[in-house]
């Protein structure tokens, strides 16, 4: 049965779960949302597809469940890649996942959306700096972990890396530069070069075009 995924391109958290399934090699396909005409804000919505009014939300079968790191763990499960190869390996993944979720793609995604989706009058500036400063402090503290190693934990590709790159890929401006963080940088590069790995506009339906 094919993993449906409910999601839309210009989100960084939908991506880590599509990234995640693609990657995987398991049979999936995306369910577009269209976050930007409302369609998480509807009744039906919230009814049919996820009570909290959010993306990604993953389908398989009789099995459902939101937020990318829940399907991150999903996917691990049924396909057995990107977990940890011991306690202390599966603790550590969880760690950075909890780790990008609270600091760095929270940030990414509030900050991205408000330099780049509301009306040019309407960028709260002081909110953006302040933003932009926490996630200074989160690259920084990425960028030192990466040194000297390929992978955030382990040797290979974990949920850790899917988790932590979601916003990094994206062109819209909000204060990321990959040259200004190098081993940032050469990680994004190794992650693009996986079989499979794919930009989130190719990845997911939903591009910031189609509603120029």
């Amino acid at each position: 049965m094919t993993i449906k995924l409910y999601c839309f391109g210009e989100s960084g958290n939908s991506y880590k779960a599509a990234l995640a399934l693609e990657l995987s090699g398991l049979d999936w396909e995306p369910v577009h949302v269209d976050f930007f005409g409302g369609a998480t804000r509807s009744p039906q919505y919230r009814s049919d597809v996820n009570n909290m009014g959010e993306a990604p939300v993953l389908v398989d079968g009789d099995f459902r469940t939101s937020q990318s790191g829940a399907i991150q763990a999903y996917v691990t499960e049924k396909s057995g890649r990107f977990g940890g190869r011991d306690r202390d390996e599966t603790y550590e993944i969880l760690r950075w996942v909890l780790w990008d979720n609270h600091k760095l793609s929270s940030m990414a995604g509030m900050t991205r959306f408000l330099m780049n989706f509301l009306p040019e009058d309407k960028r709260p500036a002081e909110v953006i700096a302040f933003n932009q400063g926490r996630l200074k402090a989160a690259y920084a503290t990425l960028n030192a972990h990466l040194e000297g190693r390929d992978w955030i934990v382990g040797d290979g590709v974990t949920n850790a890396d899917l988790s932590c790159c979601g916003y990094l890929y994206y062109p819209e401006p909000f204060g990321f530069d990959r040259a200004d963080w190098p081993h940032i940088d050469a990680w994004l590069t190794r992650l693009s070069e996986q079989p499979g790995w794919k930009n989130p506009y190719d990845l997911m339906p939903g591009k910031p075009s189609d509603r120029a």
